[in-house]
């Protein structure tokens, strides 16, 4: 057995380890970071020359003055707040500096005049490790459903 050989397998399934790792981090950096209205935690995941098509009826948006544009002006000012839960993260690499990901997402919220909604949809990343870094290239979300609990409130528990 080549023990160069040995270690390189080795090296390269403990960065692919690390690497996934990285990538999940993102996918939570994402919820959190838009859950909690934390704008530079949710722009820390993107490249500047980023990808975030959203679909209907929101859009797709560019770099970071897309998603600076997607998050103050057309998201964060119709909800009043949110609930992201992503699971089911499936990552496959293209090469050792890219990769897709794909990962479901239910995200209960409420609108700033109280509206619950239920929304259920896929992400579908491009990651990319540049400078030993991996951040999202380009997220497509599908919506499957977007659709109002009538009667639901969301309010915290009382003491």
């Amino acid at each position: 057995m080549d023990m160069q050989k040995t270690v390189e397998g080795l090296l390269a399934r403990i960065d692919e380890l690390e690497s996934r790792q990285a990538m999940r981090d993102l996918v939570t950096d994402y919820c959190q970071g838009f859950d909690r209205l934390d704008f530079d935690r949710f722009l820390t995941i993107w490249w500047d020359d980023c990808t975030w098509d959203i679909g209907p009826p929101f859009g797709s948006f560019q770099g970071h003055a897309g998603i600076d544009k997607a998050v103050r002006e057309v998201l964060w000012p119709v909800w009043r707040e949110t609930h992201h839960l992503t699971s089911n993260l499936k990552v496959r690499f293209i090469d050792a500096d890219n990769a897709e990901g794909e990962c479901d997402v239910d995200c209960m919220g409420a609108t700033r005049d109280d509206v619950v909604q239920m929304i259920s949809a896929t992400y579908r990343d491009h990651f990319q490790r540049r400078n030993g870094t991996w951040k999202i290239l380009r997220r497509d979300v599908q919506i499957h459903y977007f659709n109002p609990i009538p009667g639901a409130q969301m309010s915290a528990p009382q003491a």
